[in-house]
């Protein structure tokens, strides 16, 4: 971890332990050094490890009377909210062949894209002095102060206009017994074209109690001021947090990795990655939906699915019975059932299937199309 002040200064943490007798955790520095406001940076562009180290902080270190801020950026991400709908709000399919992992936060609010060109700011304090408002003058004012001309307003919703329309931030909160965090988005070189692409749901006909997101115009601050980077924004935004709440702290660069400074915090990483907090922490949901299963001869399947848990809870085929043998279809259905909603899975228990049934390549091939059609929807 290498401590870095906007004048160029730097000293390892080997330095810091002997200037504030650093003991073993970071919550442990903070006592010790006994700051009020302090700054991070992390070095990592991770998602689960940054949102990971969130709820660390959240957890583990006393806010009552300290300020955190976070500083962070990752490498392509999805992120939603707590409680929504991946199915919903993503092109699942277009994710996986790009390779861009879905990540869940543990506070609310709607869907983002992550890249290296978009910022992440996470405002830590006590939940009496939690203030989004304030939180999000820092992050305009810091803006302004870099570009006076530049056109940025907080609405009553909590994001960040540019020019009153487009939108460069958006907010979600996560407020604790005793602590909270407010965290917000800042667009600065974002890549729209995948943006615009892997937040557009291709799954038709899902009925769910989920927190939708709210689709808006956005706009990179790089397209306003083509010398606008993230580096340069970022000291900015650390400098004004510092003269709004009158502290006097310099960026501390942290590896949310570190499991000797961060004790758990590799269980917390683990968490976030698994299947069933991602796709499992889903509300209920089902979806209803037709496709042609079979071009050549023009059927048509109608398919309901109900999903709980993000596991199929009932899966109900209509289909001719002259194109599949309902006995067939029957045992198709009853496979999905109780399964994960999710290709690899299905994938795995269909090869199972049609391995166990040495029937004929007619019918392994409309098995397979039936398949494909199911999976498209996951």
């Amino acid at each position: 971890m290498i401590l870095r002040t906007f004048t160029g200064m730097s000293m390892t943490i080997r330095d810091i332990s002997r200037l504030v007798r650093l003991k073993s955790t970071l919550s442990s520095y903070f006592d010790e050094t006994g700051k009020t406001g302090v700054i991070l940076k992390s070095m990592s562009t991770d998602i689960f490890e940054n949102l990971a180290f969130e709820d660390w902080i959240h957890d583990h270190v006393n806010l009552q009377n300290r300020s955190v801020l976070f500083l962070w950026r990752n490498a392509p991400a999805v992120v939603i909210g707590r409680h929504q709908n991946p199915w919903q709000e993503c092109n699942l399919g277009l994710m996986r062949r790009m390779g861009i992992p879905l990540a869940r936060r543990r506070s609310g609010g709607g869907t983002v894209f992550h890249d290296l060109g978009n910022i992440n700011m996470t405002f830590f304090t006590s939940k009496k002095k939690y203030d989004r408002h304030k939180n999000l003058s820092v992050v305009t004012g810091a803006l302004k102060e870099l570009r006076p001309n530049l056109d940025v307003q907080a609405t009553d919703r909590f994001d960040i206009l540019l020019n009153g329309h487009y939108k460069i931030s958006g907010t979600a909160a996560k407020l604790g017994r005793a602590a909270a965090y407010h965290h917000c988005t800042l667009l600065c070189s974002a890549d729209r074209t995948t943006l615009s692409s892997v937040l557009k749901s291709t799954c038709e006909g899902i009925k769910s109690n989920a927190t939708p997101s709210v689709p808006s115009p956005v706009k990179n601050l790089l397209d306003e001021d083509p010398t606008l980077d993230s580096n340069t924004i970022m000291e900015a935004i650390a400098s004004r947090y510092n003269v709004e709440f009158g502290f006097d702290s310099p960026v501390i660069t942290i590896d949310p990795s570190n499991e000797t400074l961060l004790p758990g915090i590799h269980k917390m990483t683990h968490e976030l990655r698994s299947w069933e907090w991602v796709y499992g922490r889903t509300p209920k949901f089902s979806i209803s939906t037709d496709f042609v299963v079979d071009e050549m001869s023009d059927i048509n399947v109608t398919l309901n699915i109900e999903i709980k848990n993000g596991i199929v809870e009932s899966c109900l085929l209509d289909i001719p019975h002259d194109w599949l043998h309902p006995e067939t279809l029957k045992e198709f259905c009853s496979l999905l059932t109780g399964s994960k909603f999710c290709p690899n899975e299905t994938a795995v228990l269909i090869a199972s299937f049609m391995r166990a049934n040495h029937e004929s390549n007619e019918l392994t091939t409309k098995i397979h199309n039936l398949f494909e059609k199911v999976v498209s929807v996951m």
